[in-house]
C-alpha cells in the first residue's frame, strides 16, 4: 500500500474518516498472521459490528488505509458503496491505482468505480482485478492507461483496447514469459510445502 502525500484538504478528509459499517478490505485482501487468503471472508468478520477482534488484531490490518481512508477519495466513494476496494501500490519506479473488485463485475456495475478508474488512469496505470482464483497466476486483469488504452491480461496473453475495440493481441516477451514461468513454477512449490506443513 502506498500513501498519499501531503494535501491539508486530503489529511482533513482523512481524520474524519472511519470505516463504520465497511469490511471490505477484510475480504478482499490476504492477512497472513490469520492464515486468511485473499479473496475469502475473515473469519473474525461480524457483519456491520465491524471485527471481532479489533482490539487485538494484526499489525497489518492496524495500519491498513483503503484511499477513501486516505482521503483520496470522494466523501460517497466508500468501498461498501462502490463495490471496490481502492488503493495506491507502487509498481516498479511508479505508482498504480488498484482496483479490487468485491466480486466479480463489479467494475462495469459500479457507474462510481469507473469515474474512479477515469479520474486516475491518465496520470497513472488503473489495474482492476477480481478476487476470485487469486491463487491462479493466470486469471485475468485489466490495465486501463491513458488515452483510451486498455490491456485485458489472462496468463502470457495481452490483449490491447483502444476505446473498447480491439487493437491488437500480443504474448509476452519471450524472457518475461520465461521469468513469469519460472517464479509460478517456485511459487507452486513453495505452496505445496506450506500445504504439507500445515497438514503435519
Amino acid at each position: 500500500m502506498a500513501t498519499l502525500g501531503r494535501d491539508p484538504e486530503r489529511e482533513r478528509r482523512a481524520a474524519e474518516r472511519s470505516c463504520g459499517s465497511c469490511s471490505h478490505c477484510c475480504t478482499v485482501l490476504r492477512v497472513d498472521e490469520l492464515g486468511k487468503r485473499a479473496g475469502v471472508d475473515c473469519v473474525h468478520q461480524r457483519g456491520e459490528r465491524g471485527c471481532g477482534i479489533y482490539p487485538t488484531r494484526p499489525p497489518i490490518c492496524r495500519g491498513y488505509r483503503c484511499l477513501w481512508r486516505q482521503g483520496g477519495l470522494e466523501d460517497d466513494e466508500r468501498p461498501d458503496r462502490t463495490g471496490g476496494v481502492v488503493d495506491l501500490e507502487s509498481a516498479g519506479i511508479g505508482l498504480r491505482l488498484a482496483i479490487r473488485e468485491v466480486r466479480r463485475g463489479a467494475f462495469e456495475e459500479s457507474s462510481a468505480l469507473q469515474v474512479i478508474a477515469e479520474r486516475y488512469r491518465n496520470e497513472m496505470p488503473v489495474r482492476i482485478t477480481d478476487t476470485e482464483r487469486v491463487m491462479d497466476p493466470d486469471r485475468p486483469f485489466r490495465v486501463l492507461l491513458a488515452d483510451g488504452l486498455e490491456h485485458r491480461v489472462a496468463g502470457e496473453r495481452i490483449d490491447v483496447y483502444r476505446d473498447d475495440l480491439l487493437i491488437e493481441r500480443r504474448v509476452l516477451p519471450w524472457l518475461e514469459r520465461l521469468v513469469r514461468r519460472i517464479g509460478n513454477h517456485w511459487r507452486n512449490h513453495r505452496l505445496r510445502w506450506i500445504s504439507e506443513r500445515s497438514r503435519d
